[in-house]
């Protein structure tokens, strides 16, 4: 019978020791007995999954954990994103994220709107499309606050390139939006958009709706991770084996779309700390009969990073131990061959509230794998003595070789 492979990603799970934890980072601060468990049969280590010329986040990041030079396969976030949602893009057409996000008093204070459903932001979309857009630009619900926007370009246009600058919102908490502003090629074009937004998204049903209860409104679009379509080698291809991708954030889905794993939806999978964890994994166990590899994506740590919350992070970390990666190390244990990788794609620090370029921490057990007898968090990956690798996209690689033992 042929190996079968598991990845579980904590997003963001990866952190600096934080005062409120006593000291300790978030997996040092968690009871993990499967984390620890695979990491005390197997291998930890380190790996570097956001080269220095980009920023730390999911999109670069998510492409090194699947074993894509990032260098060579990257054009921006909002592509990836497009893929899930099934828009195909032309050899001159941009896609851009549209947050529907809060700003208070200037500031970018919630870039969730308030963690908005996904069936008030496709009403709000809904309106959005109706009134912005153009023949060259088209406005796309997602999930939840994550939506789209589609430029059209024409042969030979730029309007857009490789200078033109967008900051991530979920990065900048708190600070001024005139700070952070489009820059560049095109950013007249997001501003005048994002500006248009304002007096509609006052006066919206949805947010009226919203304040009346006491939540945060939808007040402003943010655009933003702007790129074009790439070309990714499919998995299967390049790696020789048959992928499927559960996750409910579209920017992972889509990646995983684009090398050609089966999408799996999860119902009750939110992309935020209420997910069922649980589901998840049952979806998982059920996908190893008839794909070689699955990956399992839990954003709910970056979450909680983001807002702070280091009991949450704990927390979602906790639940990801028990729901996720128990019962998948119970079911790979009943193959002759398997392994398993649980790895963040980057960290999230919760004294930022904001992504982290700082090498992660991961583990690794299964077949051909010596024991170490560690735990799993940053310092024993740190100090264990295990594989630190550099260019974070060559770990794909190793773990599939059922000769590598590290």
């Amino acid at each position: 019978m042929p190996a079968k492979y598991v990845i579980v990603i904590p997003d963001g799970a990866a952190d600096e020791p934080f005062d409120a934890l006593g000291g300790k980072t978030a997996l040092q601060a968690a009871d993990l007995p499967a984390m620890d468990r695979v990491a005390r049969e197997g291998i930890v280590g380190r790996s570097r999954n956001v080269p220095d010329r980009f920023l730390p986040a999911s999109d670069v990041a998510t492409l090194s954990l699947f074993g894509y030079d990032p260098e060579h396969y990257y054009t921006g976030r909002a592509p990836l994103e497009a893929a899930a949602i099934g828009f195909l893009l032309g050899p001159d057409d941009w896609a851009i994220r549209c947050n529907l996000m809060t700003i208070r008093d200037g500031l970018l204070a919630d870039f969730t709107a308030g963690h908005i459903t996904s069936e008030e932001g496709a009403a709000i979309m809904e309106t959005i499309a109706a009134k912005l857009s153009r023949p060259n630009v088209e406005f796309h619900a997602g999930v939840s606050y994550r939506n789209l926007m589609i430029y059209r370009g024409k042969p030979g246009e730029a309007r857009f390139n490789a200078q033109t600058v967008t900051d991530p919102p979920h990065d900048h908490p708190g600070q001024p939006a005139a700070d952070h502003l489009p820059r560049g090629a095109g950013a007249d074009l997001l501003i005048e958009l994002m500006n248009q937004a304002a007096p509609i998204l006052a006066d919206h049903p949805v947010n009226r709706a919203r304040v009346a209860a006491g939540r945060s409104p939808a007040s402003a679009i943010w655009l933003w991770g702007q790129g074009k379509a790439p070309h990714v080698t499919p998995f299967r291809e390049q790696y020789g084996l048959k992928g499927a991708i559960i996750s409910a954030v579209d920017l992972v889905r889509g990646t995983g779309q684009l090398a050609g794993w089966t999408r799996i939806d999860v119902p009750g999978a939110t992309g935020y700390l209420d997910t069922d964890y649980a589901a998840k994994a049952r979806y998982a166990i059920d996908a190893l009969d008839d794909h070689d590899i699955v990956c399992v994506h839990v954003e709910a740590p970056d979450e909680a990073s983001h807002e702070g919350r280091a009991d949450a992070k704990v927390e979602a970390i906790e639940r990801i131990d028990h729901d996720v990666v128990a019962p998948l190390l119970d079911k790979l244990k009943t193959y002759d061959q398997w392994r398993i990788l649980i790895s963040p794609d980057h960290s999230t620090l919760l004294r930022t509230r904001a992504h982290d370029r700082a090498p992660v921490a991961w583990t690794i057990a299964g077949t051909g794998i010596p024991a170490s007898g560690l735990r799993y968090d940053e310092q024993a990956a740190r100090d264990g003595g295990g594989p630190f690798f550099d260019q974070g996209y060559r770990l794909m690689e190793k773990f599939l070789d059922l000769n590598w033992n590290g």
